[in-house]
C-alpha cells in the first residue's frame, strides 16, 4: 500500500477508530503500563516525539501520567491527528502539545526530544532499507541516549508457529468485537500490505538506524515491543 494509500485508509477510519479497537483494549493498557515505566527516569520536563500517533492513545497516558512532559504528536493522516488533539483537549493537556501533520521529513531537527514512542507504523514500510530510514530519521530527533519505544507486529513467517500465532491473532480480535469485515482485510493486509519480520530481523534494523542493540520488553500474540537508545557517538 502506497502512503497516499495508507493515509486515505486512516482518514477514513479516524471518526470511529477508538470504538472499533475498544475490545483489544487490554493488549494496549498492558504496553502502556510497561512504557510507562520505561521512561519513568526520564527528566521531569522531559521532551517526547510520537511518531504515527493516530488518535494519541500513547501520548494521552504519558501525558496524565507525568504533567510536566513535553509531546511533540507527528501523523500523516489530518483526521486521525484532529482526534488526538480532541483527545488532548478533553484531558486538559492540548498546551503542552504540538502537533506535525505529515512525515518525519518535514519536522524539524531541533529541538531534540529525550524519547520516542512509534507503535504499530514501521511494519508499513516493505522495504528493509525504508525502515531502516525511518528509524534513522527518529534517531535524529533525540537527544543522545535518547530513548526509543517501538512496537510493531513480528514473528517468523517462514515458521510452522506463525499460522498458529495467526490463527490465535484474528480469533482474538473477533472475540474483542473488530468487524468482521475489518479481520478480512487484516488478514489480506498481512500477506500484502505489512512487513511481519522475526524479532531478529526488526532488532538487526533498528540498530542498523543507530540505536544500541534492542531488548524486547513486551508481547502479546502477534505484537511485539522493543526499547532501545540512541548510540551515543566515540
Amino acid at each position: 500500500m502506497q502512503p497516499d494509500e495508507l493515509k486515505a485508509l486512516f482518514d477514513q477510519q479516524a471518526q470511529g477508530y477508538d470504538q472499533q479497537w475498544a475490545g483489544m483494549a487490554p493488549i494496549r493498557d498492558t504496553l502502556h503500563l510497561l512504557l510507562g515505566s520505561l521512561f519513568a527516569d526520564l527528566p521531569a520536563n522531559a521532551r517526547i516525539l510520537c511518531v504515527g500517533v493516530g488518535t494519541g492513545a500513547e501520548l494521552g497516558h504519558l501525558a496524565q501520567r507525568f504533567p510536566g512532559w513535553q509531546f511533540t504528536a507527528v501523523d500523516p493522516s489530518g483526521a486521525m491527528l484532529e482526534r488526538c488533539r480532541e483527545r488532548a483537549r478533553q484531558g486538559g493537556f492540548l498546551a503542552r502539545c504540538t502537533f506535525h501533520e505529515g512525515y518525519l521529513d518535514t519536522l524539524p531537527l531541533q529541538p531534540a526530544h529525550d524519547a520516542a514512542t512509534c507503535f504499530l507504523v514501521s511494519q508499513f514500510l516493505l522495504e528493509r532499507q525504508a525502515r531502516v530510514d525511518f528509524f534513522h530519521k527518529i534517531a535524529r530527533r533525540l537527544e543522545p541516549g535518547g530513548l526509543l519505544a517501538t512496537a510493531d507486529l513480528a514473528a517468523d513467517v517462514q515458521s510452522p508457529a506463525y499460522e498458529t500465532l495467526l490463527r490465535s491473532w484474528m480469533t482474538l480480535m473477533s472475540s474483542a468485537g473488530v468487524q468482521p469485515e475489518m479481520l478480512a482485510r487484516a488478514r489480506k493486509a498481512y500477506a500484502k500490505d505489512v512487513a511481519i519480520l522475526s524479532t531478529e530481523q526488526v532488532g538487526r534494523i533498528i540498530e542498523q538506524a543507530g540505536f544500541e542493540t534492542p531488548v524486547q520488553f513486551f508481547q502479546a500474540g502477534l505484537m511485539q515491543g522493543w526499547v532501545s537508545t540512541v548510540r551515543r557517538k566515540e
